[in-house]
């Protein structure tokens, strides 16, 4: 028996006859040139026990193989010499092929979501231009192209991964389409002069790129990483706030010496040049398969009837309700303070890179503790820092500065736990785990698209679109405590934020008596 550290070589005699959810033998599994097997994409990592049984026609040798973890064996091709017949995979959680692959994928996560999360940057940029500001409904519109590049990749999780475990030996193409429509999309918004058209092109399309890029990422993880997935997506998530504390830094300049356009333009040839090294190691650990065999239809659907994952997806809406609230407001914020632009800058970049900590500390953790303990844990503290350090205290830069670096540790790696929890669901089919990822991304993305009009709805203040460009209400109070900054104006706002990750731990403490009343049971 092979060991995870180890290549692992099979070679296969006769194989056995294909067993029905009965239990009962119904003949040998077909072999299909051109459809992949759905028994054997679901599976990444298994051990080999080999059984000798002389059979009356042949007397070959019966290699028996048994899913144990996450993905299944993968048939190269199949020969009647069966000396012909050998599987060799690369080594799970170490080796050269899994590190590359990580590397390419926190690449990845760096360029498709630090754009979206850095779209404020360009927001300013435009709202400065006339060409764009004085067009009808410009202080609507704009925004919606942030919102939209960063909420179709959410919102599209429903579609694209069940695809993707439907069809993985389409993943790779997929991930290439999707790098040449961000390219695309972001190169063609630096050309246009209409903001429809920025919505459709920045806001749209380059978000369907970015799902189709980003997607196969998490199906290839799964194949690759089963010991220490929770670490790995947890360097994997790093890479978005790592682009998002880089990015602040650089876009400025350009904007400053090129405009808003001729960077977008910059910055797409550059994604473009980034990802091409990297993609070729996005690649699956075991090859498309070329077996159909019976489908694993049993346990597929058990998870629509469990408490646990109903409850899952609801801590997970109502955390990504708050999450997304402080990164859009901390800068209106920072200005009721009447900071200076390099102190708004520092604060965001803090909270950023605070961000680029809490996914590895967490998916660290996650591979040692109940996904479910350090839910309820983050998500209290999360609420207790937004309400003492926020609210409290944020009306001072210092109080400010630690809010924020805190809140980036805390909330910024709960994503990283989506690995744990899965593994309860899931178990070894990295198939379903894919499908579940795209659900939990759809919850998560309600948030995102929604959080601006529901915390504009409770601030006084018009957008924050409309302070960051400086026609908006000047603010003259700083208040004595962050409730009263801009006379109130972020009280509700605040309180909005607290409450959210407050309900979030409550429903986070239910899922975690269920899971240990489940474990006693077992």
């Amino acid at each position: 028996m092979s060991t995870a550290s180890h290549m692992e070589v099979y070679e296969l005699g006769t194989l056995p006859s294909a067993a029905s959810e009965d239990g009962m033998q119904h003949g040998p599994p077909s072999y299909n040139e051109s459809g992949p097997s759905t028994a054997a994409n679901s599976i990444a990592h298994f051990h080999l026990s080999k059984i000798q049984d002389q059979t009356q026609d042949s007397g070959k040798t019966v290699e028996t193989i048994t899913a144990t973890d996450t993905a299944a064996a993968e048939l190269t091709h199949f020969d009647e010499d069966p000396s012909h017949n050998e599987l060799e995979l690369a080594p799970v959680d170490t080796g050269f092929a899994a590190w590359s692959f990580l590397v390419a994928a926190f690449i990845v996560e760096a360029l498709v979501w630090s754009f979206p999360f850095a779209y404020g940057i360009f927001l300013t940029a435009y709202l400065a231009e006339p060409n764009f500001a004085n067009q009808p409904n410009a202080e609507t519109l704009l925004p919606l192209v942030g919102t939209l590049s960063s909420g179709v990749i959410y919102l599209t999780g429903p579609v694209i991964y069940p695809l993707l475990a439907r069809y993985p030996q389409h993943r790779r193409v997929c991930a290439w389409i999707g790098a040449v429509l961000c390219f695309v999309s972001l190169l063609g918004a630096s050309y246009v002069t209409k903001i429809t058209s920025l919505v459709a092109l920045q806001g749209v399309l380059y978000g369907i790129g970015g799902s189709m890029l980003y997607a196969p990422c998490i199906s290839f993880l799964s194949e690759w990483f089963v010991v220490r997935r929770g670490l790995a997506t947890g360097i994997i998530f790093m890479g978005s706030a790592t682009g998002g504390l880089v990015l602040p830094f650089i876009l400025p300049p350009l904007i400053r010496a090129h405009g808003a356009s001729k960077t977008l333009r910059i910055l797409s040839i550059a994604l473009f040049i980034l990802l091409l090294p990297a993609l070729p190691f996005m690649r699956p650990r075991l090859p498309a398969s070329r077996v159909h065999g019976p489908g694993r239809r049993s346990g597929r659907r058990a998870w629509l009837g469990d408490r646990s994952w109903w409850a899952l997806v609801v801590c997970n809406t109502v955390h990504g309700f708050g999450y997304f609230v402080p990164q859009l407001w901390l800068p209106t914020f920072a200005g009721a303070l009447n900071l200076s632009s390099s102190s708004t800058s520092l604060a965001l970049a803090l909270l950023n890179g605070a961000s680029a900590v809490g996914p590895l500390i967490l998916g660290f953790l996650s591979d040692r503790f109940s996904p479910w303990l350090l839910a309820l844990l983050t998500c209290s503290f999360t609420s207790v820092a937004t309400f003492v350090l926020w609210g409290v205290v944020g009306n001072v830069f210092a109080g400010l500065i630690v809010f924020g670096m805190a809140y980036g540790i805390l909330a910024g790696g709960w994503s990283t736990l989506w690995s744990g929890f899965l593994r309860s669901f899931a178990k070894d089919d990295p198939a379903l785990a894919t499908l579940l990822y795209g659900f939990l991304m759809l919850s998560r993305g309600l948030g995102n698209v929604l959080c601006s009009p529901i915390s504009t709805s409770l601030s006084s203040v018009t957008s924050p679109s409309v302070a960051l460009s400086g026609t908006g209400t000047m603010f003259q109070s700083a208040g004595k405590t962050g409730f009263d900054v801009a006379d109130g104006r972020f009280e509700k706002l605040i309180i909005y934020v607290g409450s959210c990750f407050a309900g979030a731990a409550v429903v986070a403490l239910v899922g975690w008596g269920g899971d240990k009343a489940g474990r006693v049971r077992a």
